[in-house]
């Protein structure tokens, strides 16, 4: 540095001022990037090892003693509280919360906490989830809404059983589920009663372009995925074809049964919307494929996919539920616009895989699960469609 001894020499002066101003604006960069990091360590922390006991974000303990009061109940020691991660989740983390309800802690109540996984906001709209979550649960579908915090809620605890992988090739327990499915697609729901898969899927080809880097681009040709798109959109869409309230999501961990009972009960509503029930019976088969409780989650099996018999009893079950007969016109026209649709349905889940591999820290192999999807969809392209179809636009 110059000092007072001798004339100044401004251009090493000038080169200090810069060389120290780069400096500081490094570490001040550096402290930003700590503190961020430190941020997203912190929301993450439940991705990597779950709530520690007795180290519950101040915020979501004054929601639980919020919860507890509007129960008939008290919390006096928050240490009491016990954590239990729910496995299976792929897009938020969740875990069930105990706390006693008596001195001898033989006793306990159960909540359900969801965390809301990190970048899901690309995938839909969190107050309109919430708004359906709230608006299912007043049609008596699912759990209650508890109470809510910045990064997550708290959810009703119901006391049954999630599925298993298995569950959903008992033919017992599919007639439920398909009779349930019917059910959840007569609900009334406010709003347009417009499909929204085709502005979906569009919209996450676009956020998918905008993450990925040339590589990821190239090997799922997403510059050809909006002529892909077009084909299926004018290929699938009819006038007469049914349109419900779709779950949109219907793999097993999704559905819980009461083992006494015997009730069918449909949970976790995010990319529920109005769409073809078609679309949803398409996306429950492909689910059939995949096993998430296992040390493998991201790989498929699709010599698990339902034959054609199981597709027919699943989709038979579906339209008796209401109490009519179908014919068999009916359940093969059905049947068939469920084939076709599981073509939406793997490009749909391969642009989801392409983006959560950029922006989820969930311990899921994202982007080998999107190359499953995406050689699905060409595997079986030329059976259902042919494959020198191209949009007339």
């Amino acid at each position: 540095m110059p000092t007072a001894k001798g004339p100044v020499d401004f251009r090493s002066l000038s080169r200090f001022l810069i060389g120290f101003s780069n400096a500081v604006l490094a570490r001040i960069a550096d402290r930003v990037r700590s503190s961020a990091d430190y941020s997203l360590r912190y929301r993450m922390t439940v991705k990597a090892n779950g709530f520690l006991q007795g180290c519950l974000p101040e915020e979501l303990k004054k929601v639980l003693r919020s919860v507890a009061s509007e129960l008939g109940d008290v919390i006096d020691d928050m240490d009491s509280i016990q954590v239990v991660p729910l496995k299976g989740a792929m897009t938020n983390e969740v875990y069930q919360i105990n706390w006693p309800l008596n001195d001898k802690r033989d006793l306990f109540r159960k909540v359900l906490v969801r965390i809301y996984g990190e970048g899901v906001d690309l995938f839909f709209n969190r107050d309109d989830e919430v708004q359906t979550f709230e608006c299912i649960s007043k049609h008596g579908q699912g759990p209650r809404l508890l109470g809510r915090f910045s990064d997550g809620r708290v959810e009703e605890f119901i006391h049954a059983r999630t599925l298993s992988a298995a569950d959903l090739r008992d033919p017992d327990v599919s007639a439920l589920i398909a009779s349930k499915l019917r059910e959840f697609h007569n609900l009334e729901m406010p709003g347009p009663k417009n499909v929204l898969l085709w502005n979906r899927i569009r919209n996450w080809l676009k956020e998918a372009r905008s993450l990925c880097i040339l590589k990821d681009a190239k090997e799922f040709r997403l510059d050809a995925l909006e002529e892909e798109i077009c084909v299926l959109e004018e290929e699938l869409t009819r006038d007469d074809q049914a349109i419900g309230f779709c779950h949109n999501d219907l793999q097993y961990g999704n559905i819980m049964m009461d083992e006494e009972t015997r009730s069918i009960t449909i949970i976790d509503y995010e990319y529920a919307s109005y769409n073809p029930v078609a679309y949803d019976i398409a996306n429950h088969f492909c689910e059939m494929a995949a096993n998430y409780h296992t040390e493998t989650p991201h790989i498929l099996d699709y010599g698990a996919y339902p034959g054609l018999e199981e597709r027919k009893r699943f989709v038979r079950n579906y339209l008796s539920s209401g109490g009519d007969q179908p014919n068999d016109t009916e359940i093969n026209q059905l049947v068939d616009d469920v084939e076709k649709y599981t073509l939406v349905n793997h490009l749909l889940w391969t642009l989801w895989g392409i983006i959560s591999s950029y922006v989820n820290d969930i311990d899921f192999d994202y982007k080998e699960y999107a190359r499953q999807r995406f050689h699905q969809y060409w595997l079986r392209k030329p059976a259902l469609l042919g494959s020198g179809r191209v949009c007339s636009e």
